[in-house]
């Protein structure tokens, strides 16, 4: 019995020494992928710099280029308008690196969105498609080098720290700057999303598509009207609910 016994410890201990051998060794090969990765990050940052150098013009005056340039930042965790220890006078290495003007362009954008959407807040009540405001923007300011989809995506995201005064949503696949403060409700973004068909909704159509009571499909027109989402027609019938967007368009 003695022996069994110390065989069957034995076979233990050697089954955990090689427990412990292998766990080790998945541990090394863990730092040294770590490290290479590491090293090929450094790279990849150093060769964006070299072509951040070289490109500058482009990056500033194409959208096409500058939307390139920002994606392959992204695809390292390099962020163009995060400020950066290696600039030593605290400002952002890109912004340095570009001539200032990637920080710049972006919040002057943001400064040009933020009017345009106050300005255009009555037709719209706060909520405007991406496309739009880049039309509006490029065709205010012609001699100003063009901005891009994205360029208006990125501008907005640099008002964040401002609060849910402007965002990016997406409905029906189109993206929207919503620059009003209160938070759209699920039932209110269906029902816009719905108006992207006609340009219009009414109680009959959420009714019928949605399979909504009468009471929720009314609740959420009148929330959308008092919001300035849309607009009422008062001698149609039944009712209809329109987005001022597609009323400047009739």
């Amino acid at each position: 019995m003695s022996l069994r016994r110390g065989v069957g410890l034995a076979a233990f201990d050697n089954s955990q020494r090689a427990a412990q051998q292998y766990s080790d060794l998945g541990s090394s090969l863990l730092s040294a992928h770590i490290s290479e990765l590491s090293d090929q990050l450094k790279t990849f940052q150093s060769a964006l710099t070299k072509f951040a150098e070289s490109h500058a013009n482009e990056i500033r005056s194409d959208p096409v280029f500058r939307a390139e340039f920002v994606k392959m930042c992204a695809a390292i965790g390099v962020d163009p308008l995060a400020s950066s220890a290696a600039n030593k006078k605290g400002g952002s290495f890109w912004a340095e690196l570009l001539g200032n003007d990637v920080n710049d362009f972006f919040f002057e954008l943001a400064v040009r969105i933020i009017e345009l959407c106050r300005r255009t807040r009555e037709e719209n009540g706060g909520l405007m498609l991406v496309d739009d405001v880049r039309a509006r923007i490029n065709s205010l300011s012609p001699n100003r080098p063009p901005v891009s989809h994205e360029d208006v995506v990125r501008a907005v995201a640099t008002l964040a720290p401002l609060g849910h005064g402007f965002e990016i949503v997406k409905l029906a696949n189109r993206e929207f700057i919503r620059s009003v403060p209160q938070e759209m409700s699920k039932d209110q973004a269906v029902a816009i999303e719905a108006t992207q068909a006609m340009g219009y909704i009414s109680v009959p159509i959420l009714r019928d598509n949605l399979n909504w009571e009468t009471a929720r499909c009314i609740t959420v027109l009148d929330d959308l009207v008092a919001a300035g989402l849309v607009w009422v027609d008062e001698q149609a019938r039944p009712r209809e609910y329109w987005t001022p967007s597609w009323i400047k368009q009739v």
